[in-house]
């Protein structure tokens, strides 16, 4: 099985680098986590990947002069790793329309709320405002206007009486470690692809069942 070479790009403590890093270890994975990138040279996933044996890389956008010159560098970066495809997780710097575009079809992002709903920062506060029952992840393949590219996975989590935005975050945080590493292997094993600006799937699966809030 030929493996696809995936970039991850943090900016922090970086967790869910953390769960597709120990998801590649299994040998039937079809992606191996070639490179960890940060444009913040004290993040606290860049310790945790060196220790995993993955090759890092730290481009701190303060030393270049236009975001542009950052993102050649970064381009640079990848090209020397060879990356097949991009993972942003957590990486706190928005990217031109010209880095989207060279990246497209191959660079994803996973975002706390079901997209469309709630794009942008402060999901599981807005959730909880707008009275939702369920809230939840999203992986989307990453286009030049925020959150707003092709969805490729999702879960969902119910919204229950007393929640707060912290018990809410950590409901959701879980199922953001389990669905970033399968929405991942489809991309990479072909089962997920971009074609004409959507998601297309190679394969049906079973419409049975669903979550009932409250259940």
């Amino acid at each position: 099985m030929s493996r696809r070479r995936v970039a991850i790009l943090i900016s922090g403590r970086g967790s869910n680098m953390v769960s597709l890093i120990e998801a590649a270890r299994a040998g039937d994975y079809p992606a191996e986590i070639a490179l960890v990138l940060s444009n913040r040279p004290d993040a606290a996933g860049l310790d945790w990947a060196r220790e995993a044996g993955i090759s890092t890389c730290v481009i701190d956008h303060k030393a270049h002069p236009t975001r542009e010159d950052f993102e050649h560098a970064m381009d640079a970066a990848l090209a020397s790793h060879a990356i097949d495809f991009i993972c942003l997780a957590g990486f706190m710097r928005v990217l031109t329309e010209g880095f989207v575009e060279r990246w497209s079809g191959q660079m994803v992002n996973i975002h706390p709320s079901l997209l469309p709903l709630f794009r942008g920062t402060q999901t599981h506060r807005r959730a909880l405002e707008e009275g939702v029952l369920v809230h939840g992840c999203t992986v989307h393949f990453v286009v030049p206007e925020l959150d707003a590219g092709p969805i490729i996975a999702q879960a969902v989590v119910p919204v229950v009486p007393g929640d707060t935005q912290d018990s809410l975050a950590a409901r959701v945080i879980v199922q953001e470690h389990k669905l970033y590493p399968a929405a991942l292997r489809m991309i990479c094993d072909g089962t997920a692809r971009l074609e004409n600006g959507k998601v297309v799937f190679s394969h049906g699966w079973n419409a049975d069942g669903a979550l009932h809030s409250p259940s």
